[in-house]
């Protein structure tokens, strides 16, 4: 058996699925659906495949090493509790992208739908098959991220914008919680691999961490399902399209939590906190939101509310956290999800046929669309319990775990807060089929008076569903009692599990009874508050008062932006001496805090002599920083005295025999001093003196305590013995990485992929300069005379000159370029002398002349090199995927040739040339956007400093 059907079954809708549905809505909307619909059945296929192994009670494991010395790895594991879910997620999911196909107005992009729909799957997927906690909190934000797109599907629409950034906010906030959970778990086991942390149950509980990091996940498992008091986001999230709301629903984002609390409930169960927690915000959440269900107007608001209702259900069922009660979670589980998202598309062809979806213009539309009432009466009766249907076998387990496994006058409390709410469930269950198909005359306010029923691939996935519901409700035992009991054994970890028996008749008793008074009784309520209209009239939000969580989320948003604003205006001045003082202030206060108390002194290493070379070159430093002090004032002094201290620098670098240091110096230099000369001569000469003597004496005492701290570090490191890792270096460049030059290997190869990081950053950065500047005006200010920086023309001799630099410089670079691996050199150095022998083109030939022989105009041709050196780069280390290793890996080669002899190839040489393009055409873009024409001819202000 080929145990990768896993990964496959994520990455068809991850990678396939999201591209697959882009490509195909060039042809038409019918191919894009069969394209989706086909991803989607093709994993649900593949983990029918897989049942009969997992129903047995096997689980297959799957996992690839990523980052083992921190316990990360690309594990996966499927056993019948995941494969409960992901058919939940995979099957409806198809159902979903049927029906909105029918749903959705021709005028909306549906491939836009389907990918976000798509990449919504593959997150969920994601969840139930992770085998490792850092892997699933991955997918974890990866919903959260899906979500928010789907929900803010409409963009131009306000509240879908508000329900986006709230769902967001909250679910990212409890997925932040929830990481610091699994951090404190994996440090008390050793391990993030879930099925490892399930066998370690006393040991986990047993830790004094346990508490903290049982309520962090736990509290990422509220906020993703809904559980007071998060769950109001769920309501604000009906702005999303209604096919995204049936799936977010019934099988995915809000069943993300209930499947995080069933899949580490051997870690929870036995803990007082965990089960008197769950239970107690289960049972609330359950009764609160069936109530508020009832007032609500809009359609998708009373299912929401509804799914809140049923969410707190299961919780509280996972919080008793007995076999059986686990049991009756699950078959729910798959109860709710059948029926829920048969709602959610009915509301839809409600909406869709009549034009609203708001109950109080809705009436009478049975006559209109009497096929549609009737799947309508079959799933309500299966939300509120009525015998017959799915939702009254699980109902009816509730109350059987609730009374058997709660004590004393708690379960006097519970049994009368879950009668309640099961007959605020029948009470928002009979409003719905009352209120929109026999109350009142035939369309009476319906804006669409010509409703009809939608055509019937709308249609079928509803009937498919609520099929469904009849057939389990009569048939329980023959259709979902192995897989119940399959999923509980996994959940639980209790092999010896006998399994629960599922029948539509377990004879007279107290949840009966408890089933019948729900049932009459919330008739009775429902018809009590409807006559006369008095149910519409009832409003919830002034009792409530302030006390609403959406106000309170928002009150906490606001209060938070008038924070962030005061600090931004106490800290953000526009002085660049106050920000400098502020990162240089609290970093000395950092390093030196947790210092002051370590009794340092100095090391035990024998001291040595400076020689008269290092007292030379501190001599130079020490004056070229002193005239730095004396001269800061004034730019281009300044700037050219940094570029003395660079070429100290270099000289240290040569002295202590590192010559490719020294090149990468002296090159980054020149370049470097050359920007800011460019940069510099755009703005006045001075810089402003600082306004006071105190402010001069505390820029000074900061500047002393920094340098001194700085060198009091620097003395205890050098004064005492180290183990150096440069032996490995020494060893291994040569038979690992092919060259003798320690450095240049250790850049391309052993460090390859910071390289590869730094080098992308470097064409970031230029790319965002030429963002930046477009539109500004390059000239000079009213103290530098306005000259416009062109770069004119310079006089014969130096363009005479410079024409035979160019070629010199370039060969230069060639050889520096291909020693670089055994010689002092390499990619970097070689882009960097590249550029010097470019920039003095520029200067020798004027911008414009020297662009138009370089073919550059405007800077095109320098992004095109940073593209194709990041490319080539990037190419080189997938390169290394093709022979199993990993990214980056290096090769090299010895090849004898009767013509050269013996020469010596290496892989490493292709990356260098990345950075090399990229190192060239970053330079010269910051450099030529500077003096841009696109620039300089615009018109405007001078700008000031």
């Amino acid at each position: 058996m080929d145990t990768r059907v896993l990964p496959i079954i994520i990455l068809l809708p991850l990678i396939l699925g999201t591209t697959l549905v882009l490509w195909l809505k060039q042809f038409s909307r019918g191919v894009t659906a069969l394209g989706a619909i086909g991803v989607s059945l093709s994993s649900f296929v593949l983990l029918l495949t897989q049942a009969k192994t997992v129903l047995s009670g096997n689980a297959i494991l799957e996992q690839w090493q990523w980052l083992p010395q921190i316990g990360i790895d690309f594990s996966f594991r499927l056993d019948a509790l995941s494969l409960i879910f992901s058919l939940l997620i995979t099957g409806i999911g198809t159902l979903i992208y049927i029906y909105a196909y029918y749903y959705l107005n021709p005028k909306n992009s549906l491939s836009k739908l389907y990918s976000l729909l798509m990449l919504f799957m593959a997150a969920m997927l994601g969840i139930s098959l992770s085998n490792n906690l850092i892997i699933l909190l991955v997918f974890w934000e990866l919903t959260s991220i899906s979500s928010f797109l789907l929900v803010g599907y409409w963009s131009n629409y306000e509240a879908a914008q508000r329900g986006a950034r709230m769902a967001m906010t909250i679910t990212g906030m409890g997925g932040l919680a929830m990481l610091g959970g699994f951090i404190l778990i994996g440090h008390i086991a050793g391990t993030y691999q879930i099925d490892q942390l399930t066998t370690m149950t006393t040991t986990i509980q047993n830790s004094g961490l346990f508490v903290p990091a049982l309520l962090l996940i736990l509290l990422g498992a509220f906020t993703k399902s809904a559980q007071f008091p998060f769950h109001f986001w769920l309501p604000n999230a009906m702005a999303a399209p209604t096919p995204v709301s049936a799936y977010l629903h019934s099988a995915t984002m809000v069943k993300a939590g209930i499947f995080l609390v069933a899949r580490l409930l051997p870690i929870f169960v036995g803990s007082a906190l965990f089960h008197n927690l769950v239970t107690t915000i289960g049972l609330f959440t359950l009764c609160m939101a069936a109530f508020f269900a009832i007032f609500k107007e809009d359609l998708k608001g009373l299912l929401a509310y509804s799914t809140i209702s049923h969410l707190g259900l299961i919780m509280c069922l996972l919080g008793i956290g007995s076999p059986l009660a686990v049991a009756a979670a699950i078959f729910h589980i798959i109860n709710h999800a059948t029926f829920k998202a048969a709602l959610f598309m009915i509301a839809g062809i409600i909406d869709h046929e009549s034009g609203t979806r708001d109950l109080r213009k809705l009436s009478g539309l049975w006559q209109l669309l009497p096929f549609t009432a009737t799947l309508t009466m079959i799933t309500a009766a299966s939300m509120a319990g009525v015998p017959l249907t799915n939702g009254f076998i699980s109902k009816e387990m509730f109350f059987t775990e609730l009374l058997a496994n709660l004590s004393g006058g708690y379960v006097v409390l519970a049994a009368i807060l879950a009668t309640l709410a099961g007959l605020f469930a029948v009470a928002y269950s009979v409003r719905l089929v009352h209120g929109v198909f026999f109350d009142g005359d035939v369309g009476r306010d319906v804006p669409n008076k010509n409703a009809h029923e939608p055509p019937l691939g709308m249609r079928l996935p509803a009937i498919i569903l609520a099929t469904l519901c009849i057939l389990v409700g009569i048939l329980p035992a023959l259709l979902v009692e192995n897989i119940v009991n399959a999923g509980t054994r996994a959940s639980t970890q209790l092999s010896n599990f006998e399994g629960v028996h599922l029948a539509i008749w377990h004879g007279f008793n107290l949840p009966l009874l408890m089933s019948a008074i729900a049932l009459i009784g919330g008739v009775i309520f429902y018809f009590a508050l409807a006559k006369g209209g008095r149910i519409r009239e009832i409003d919830l939000d002034p009792s409530l008062g302030r006390l609403q969580g959406k106000l309170l989320f928002e009150d906490f948003l606001k209060n938070l932006l008038s924070l962030s604003r005061k600090v931004k205006k106490n800290t953000e001045t526009g002085s660049l001496q106050n920000y400098l003082l502020l990162i240089l202030a609290l970093s000395i206060a950092l390093v030196a805090a947790p210092l002051l108390n370590q009794n340092l002194t100095t090391g035990t290493r024998e001291l040595t002599h400076a020689p008269f070379t290092a007292i030379v070159l501190w001599l130079l430093l020490f004056s070229a920083c002193w005239m730095m002090l004396w001269f800061h004032h004034e730019r281009i002094k300044a700037v050219l005295i940094s570029g003395a201290i660079g070429l100290v620098v270099t000289m240290i670098f040569v002295t202590l025999s590192a010559p490719d240091l020294a090149l990468t110096q002296i090159t980054v230099d020149v370049v470097t001093t050359v920007l800011l000369l460019m940069s510099l001569s755009l703005l006045p000469q001075l810089t402003p003196y600082e306004s006071s003597r105190t402010r001069r004496w505390r820029d000074a005492v900061l500047a002393i305590g920094g340098g001194i701290g700085i060198g009091w570090i620097a003395w205890l490191i050098m004064t005492r013995d180290h183990n150096s890792i440069s032996w490995f270096f020494v060893q291994q460049s040569l038979p690992l990485g092919g060259g003798s030059n320690i450095v240049n290997v250790i850049l391309v190869d052993f460090r390859g992929f910071d390289t590869f990081g730094e080098i992308a950053v470097l064409g970031i950065a230029a790319i965002g300069a030429l963002c930046m500047m477009d539109g500004m005006r390059t000239h000079g200010t009213t103290m530098t005379k306005g000259l416009s920086y062109r770069f004119n023309p310079s006089p014969l001799m130096f363009r005479m000159t410079a024409s035979w630099v160019l070629p010199v410089a370039l060969v230069v670079s060639l050889y520096i370029f291909l020693r670089g691996h055994n010689y002092p050199g390499g990619g970097f150095i070689a882009g960097l002398i590249t550029s010097m022998a470019l920039v003095i083109q520029y200067i020798a030939l004027g911008q414009d002349q020297a662009e138009k022989m370089l073919r550059a105009k405007s800077g095109r041709l320098y992004e095109v090199w940073i593209g194709l050196g990041l490319l080539i780069a990037g190419l080189s280390g997938i390169a290394s995927w093709l022979w199993a290793r990993p990214f980056l890996t290096s090769a090299h080669v010895y090849v004898e040739s009767s013509l050269f002899g013996t020469f010596h190839l290496a892989s490493a040489a292709a990356f260098d040339l990345g950075v090399y393009g990229t190192v060239v055409g970053a330079t010269m873009l910051l450099i030529s956007v500077l003096g841009d024409s696109r620039h300089s001819s615009m018109s405007g202000p001078v700008p000031k400093e």
